[in-house]
């Protein structure tokens, strides 16, 4: 693939960030965007440490007058976009729920530290819906216009395991991952005309910042529900970041991809293929 301008959202993230440097180290001119400059300044100094091509700016990806300024910052240094990886997202603490069940004691005052359904905070629940979903909408409305000027492109999306299956614990994540999915399709179907593939990698269970305490120890074995996705898993283990690598180049790869658009691509080590018994 000839050297290509890519921007990779959220990639100071555990996912995107190694994305990011694969595509330096193939020779691509790499654009990090995220809201922590710190954790982009980490990638950076990777991918300056082998001679790669990269810059940091950070943006908040919902925000459409930032990622349009962006696109003239990226012009400035680079020239126009022709790979947008959406790697922006993620869950919130305070979306999650503590139980996996209605509970009538989420009702009442005497609660203590349950968290159910019916007193999760609405306001961090409408953040992750719209990270995860304005969030791969907005840079895709702001980087397909240099795609169409060129009449090529690639767009990548983020899915995840709850785009098949709303897993538990986790309903304001589970909605804005399967509406990517869904957008992915719509998204490709709509800019075919204009020479631009869209697709999405739906990651399994990949253990980032996030994750950890929710599925490791302290001590570095696994919750209950660490042990239980593992089980489920026909590979037992957690997937690594390195992992994903494989499924993104071939989807942005014009020859070996050309006629792929509009699909997503579990990557799961065998999840999505087990019921659990």
């Amino acid at each position: 693939m000839n050297k290509q301008n890519i921007v990779v959202t959220g990639a100071g993230g555990t996912l995107c960030s190694v994305i990011a440097v694969d595509f330096a180290k193939q020779g691509h001119n790499v654009v990090l965007v995220g809201r922590s400059l710190d954790k982009l300044q980490k990638v950076e100094e990777e991918i300056r440490s082998f001679g790669g091509s990269c810059v940091c700016i950070t943006a908040d990806v919902k925000d459409e007058a930032r990622m349009m300024q962006v696109r003239e910052e990226v012009h400035k240094v680079y020239g126009p976009v022709t790979i947008l990886i959406n790697g922006a997202g993620g869950n919130q603490p305070d979306a999650v729920t503590t139980i996996n069940e209605f509970d009538p004691k989420e009702l009442t005052d005497d609660r203590g530290g349950l968290r159910g359904f019916f007193n999760l905070d609405m306001k961090k629940f409408l953040d992750v819906i719209e990270i995860n979903t304005l969030g791969t909408v907005i840079p895709s409305r702001v980087f397909a216009l240099d795609m169409i000027e060129q009449g090529h492109g690639n767009i990548i999306n983020f899915a995840s395991m709850n785009t098949y299956r709303p897993l538990s614990r986790v309903p304001a994540y589970a909605i804005a991952k399967a509406g990517v999915s869904n957008f992915t399709q719509w998204l490709a179907a709509y800019l075919a005309p204009a020479g631009i593939r869209v697709n999405a990698v739906a990651p399994g269970f990949f253990v980032n910042e996030r994750s950890k305490k929710l599925l490791t120890t302290p001590e570095g074995g696994l919750t209950s529900r660490g042990q239980h996705i593992n089980y489920n898993t026909p590979m037992h283990r957690f997937g690594e970041a390195k992992e994903l690598i494989g499924c993104v180049n071939w989807l942005v790869n014009d020859e070996a991809a050309s006629f792929v658009t509009g699909i997503t691509v579990p990557v799961d080590g065998g999840f999505l293929s087990s019921a659990g018994l």
